[in-house]
């Protein structure tokens, strides 16, 4: 319902999941349901082999990608999928979203990868584990607990944290990002990205050794 909230989805676009990794279970927004309809007993519970476990709906249609990305990234708890407008946009372009301000830098301290577009083959075959497949092959020699965002090529983004909380957070931060980013380059399109002092001073004031912004959440 979060989700809803956020402003980041419409209709019924975007899925949301929580793992209980003590259960080798995640519970996922059933396929197709409008929020405001969404009851607690809705809620999907799938294996880490993406069997339904509980429910009486069918799972989101994105839920084999929640399933990789579970079984490949251990410290994974929670993962959000949207359709958001400015984050969308940079997925369709296929770029990875660019480092340019320190609002950026306050969360990541590099562009957010995007992915290669699926070959014909793959995605006429598992096109959910596929993308889960493209998400994986992209974060080679990234950490996913370092970089908690990605851009599939073509389709839009993913988003994960400890939490599902914090997945939506980093959903919410990662849509701001991309709409400044639009604008920066609309007003100046030769600007290149924020200086490396600058990247790392926000990003280590944040997430270093001896971090000193806010009260030791996101």
């Amino acid at each position: 319902m979060a989700l809803a909230k956020s402003g980041l989805v419409i209709a019924t676009f975007g899925n949301v999941s929580a793992l209980d990794r003590s259960l080798g279970v995640f519970a996922i927004k059933p396929s197709g349901v409008a929020y405001e309809d969404l009851k607690a007993e809705d809620i999907v519970v799938v294996d880490l082999d993406g069997k339904v476990v509980e429910g009486r709906m069918r799972p989101s249609s994105d839920t084999n990608t929640h399933m990789m990305l579970y079984r490949h990234f251990p410290s994974v708890g929670g993962i959000v999928h949207t359709h958001s407008t400015y984050a969308v946009a940079w997925a369709q372009a296929a770029l990875p979203l660019p480092i340019l301000g320190t609002t950026h830098a306050d969360h990541l301290h590099m562009d957010v990868p995007c992915t290669d577009f699926m070959s014909d083959e793959m995605i006429k075959g598992d096109y959910e584990i596929e993308t889960g497949n493209q998400i994986l092959k992209r974060f080679q020699g990234l950490s996913s607990e370092e970089v908690e965002m990605v851009l599939v090529a073509g389709h839009g983004p993913f988003t994960w944290g400890k939490t599902a909380q914090k997945a939506l957070y980093n959903s919410v931060i990662l849509e701001e990002m991309a709409r400044m980013a639009l604008f920066t380059l609309q007003i100046n399109p030769d600007i290149g990205r924020l200086p490396a002092a600058l990247i790392d001073k926000h990003y280590q004031r944040k997430h270093g050794p001896n971090a000193y912004y806010g009260q030791g959440g996101y």
